[in-house]
């Protein structure tokens, strides 16, 4: 029915507020909404977060010294090792990155209404959660003799996680897994559908925002990567029940390797999956704060879409030291050496940009220039290891454990921070204490260097990863990275108390652009916060529009 000037309308429903936003329960729990589905994400990430810091917290408190002094045996420890890890990738990482600044920006920069399936992406969160809780419920459950938890690290190797982990545990972290990939796999489809259907006029896939094409690399990085992931897991779960098959089991004709490559195969595209939507967010921090477009758009867009194509014929450098052919070896050798070049590009894109920029040093400039920093320095040691007769000696050592945090701890959680801080009076339409914000940036920045950058002189010198215990010779630099541990502790504390003062005690408000002249995307046209429901008519994108 189309109401006419003066006719009387039907009254809004009594659980609708005058913006058309349903009740508190039905707003956030049915909720269809992208901007509010993103913040249950980014809420989800931060308590997923503090679970997984709390428990790398505890590890360093571990190691501070050698002797076993916080944890009742090496079981427990290698129970929060496992933990920490599956915790961090898959429910702080990809759902604040993916998840959380992909569902609020994405179909905001499009130039679209909301997202292409709106209840699939209202399930693709709830099935988070669920998935969660049966990671935590693995904590309370037998495991194996040794007492509760699954203690068989992230990678889930057989036969340690067959036979080695006989009770209920592991099956439960199988199904939260499963849970949560299905999460993934349902958003990719809802991202691509979204991004390749519904933008907005004008708007071709080359003047599409670098975030948005950066999210729609990792969609199909998951649709294609996580299905493998679940081959493997329900393999792995048919071999752990009564009778049940040996795919991976040598005594009835399965291969433990097997399971290697097919969890690899999804493993590596993984570590992409995590950084490109951060790449995509600093591309736009860089740009804003150098107030000036991206050097070589076009460039930085393929770019991407190469170390996506690439990310998936790399995978068995993860699997040097299992006993491949030397030929099988130089192969995947060369083409981690390769991926670098795209990378490269992008760093490069990124110095571009602010070679002759009218630089502001803000919050997000500041997380953006670390992760810069911080990635390369990641990359480096990366492609270090990528070399086979290196990798022999540092394989499982801590260098391998300092590359990667460097790389995902310090790379994709500060692409997080770098978002946040910039989209911040977007989404919630008042301003951080820059004060507050600044003494997060570095102790933080301080902290989580001081924690890992020792780690590659302890895997140099020798000291292997996933031990509860360790030589004297070992203690100074791990007495070092464990003070890093409460430095990055002070961050995090300040980081809350950033949230409380802009949030709550505050609520300094902010304009629809305040950033200036370099934010250029569609989203810096709305209001801050935008509304409930935006572009009712859908913008037109010109010729002479940046991006």
């Amino acid at each position: 029915m189309v109401a006419l000037p003066g006719e009387n309308t039907p009254a809004q429903p009594s659980s609708y507020d005058d913006d058309g936003k349903p009740g508190f329960f039905a707003r956030w729990f049915y909720s269809t909404n992208h901007k509010d589905i993103g913040t249950l994400y980014l809420i989800f990430g931060i308590i997923s977060g503090l679970i997984g810091g709390f428990l790398s917290f505890m590890m360093r408190m571990e190691l501070a010294q050698p002797g076993i002094d916080v944890f009742a045996n090496e079981h427990q420890y290698l129970v929060f090792v496992s933990m920490h890890g599956l915790i961090m990738i898959f429910f702080m990482v990809m759902p604040a990155l993916i998840g959380g600044f992909g569902n609020w920006f994405v179909p905001i920069m499009i130039g679209a209404p909301d997202m292409a399936f709106p209840r699939m992406n209202n399930l693709s969160f709830w099935l988070l959660p669920t998935a969660l809780i049966c990671l935590l419920i693995s904590f309370v459950v037998p495991g194996n003799a040794n007492g509760n938890g699954f203690g068989g690290s992230w990678v889930m190797y057989p036969p340690l996680s067959t036979t080695g982990h006989p009770g209920p545990a592991f099956d439960f972290i199988i199904i939260g897994l499963l849970a949560a990939g299905f999460s993934s796999i349902f958003g990719a489809i809802n991202f691509i559908t979204t991004i390749l259907n519904m933008r907005a006029p004008g708007m071709t896939m080359h003047k599409m925002p670098l975030f948005a094409w950066s999210v729609l690399v990792t969609a199909f990085l998951l649709l294609l990567a996580l299905p493998v992931l679940a081959a493997a897991l329900f393999m792995l779960f048919t071999d752990r029940i009564a009778g049940g098959t040996g795919f991976f089991d040598p005594a009835r004709g399965g291969d433990p390797q097997m399971f290697q490559h097919l969890f690899w195969f999804f493993g590596h595209p993984e570590v992409y999956i995590m950084i490109l939507p951060a790449f995509g967010i600093v591309s736009h921090i860089v740009s804003t704060f150098s107030k000036k477009p991206i050097f070589g758009y076009l460039g930085m867009a393929y770019a991407m879409v190469a170390i996506g194509v690439v990310g998936f014929v790399v995978w068995a450098h993860h699997m040097y030291t299992v006993g491949m052919d030397v030929d099988l070896k130089a192969y995947f050798l060369a083409a981690t050496l390769v991926i670098a070049v795209p990378t490269g590009v992008k760093i490069f894109s990124w110095l571009a940009t602010m070679w002759g920029g009218s630089i502001r040093f803000t919050i997000p400039m500041q997380w953006a220039l670390a992760f810069i920093f911080l990635f390369v320095v990641g990359g480096v040691t990366g492609v270090m290891l990528a070399n086979a007769g290196v990798d022999a000696y540092l394989h499982d050592t801590y260098y391998v454990v300092a590359h990667f945090h460097y790389v995902l701890s310090m790379g994709a959680v500060f692409g997080i921070f770098a978002g946040f801080y910039y989209w911040f009076g977007k989404m919630f339409g008042v301003m951080y204490n820059k004060w507050l914000a600044a003494a997060h940036f570095w102790l933080f920045f301080i902290g989580v260097n001081v924690i890992f950058f020792p780690q590659h002189f302890l895997g140099l010198n020798g000291m292997p990863r996933r031990y509860i215990d360790y030589p004297e010779e070992f203690e100074i630099w791990n007495a070092v990275s464990s003070m890093g541990a409460w430095i990055t502790l002070a961050g995090v504390a300040f980081f809350f108390l950033m949230l409380i003062e802009a949030l709550i005690l505050n609520r300094k408000r902010v304009g629809d652009n305040y950033w200036g002249e370099g934010a250029t995307t569609l989203e810096w046209t709305l209001s801050s916060p935008p509304p409930y429901h935006q572009f009712n008519t859908l913008p037109r994108i010109e010729d002479n529009d940046e991006h």
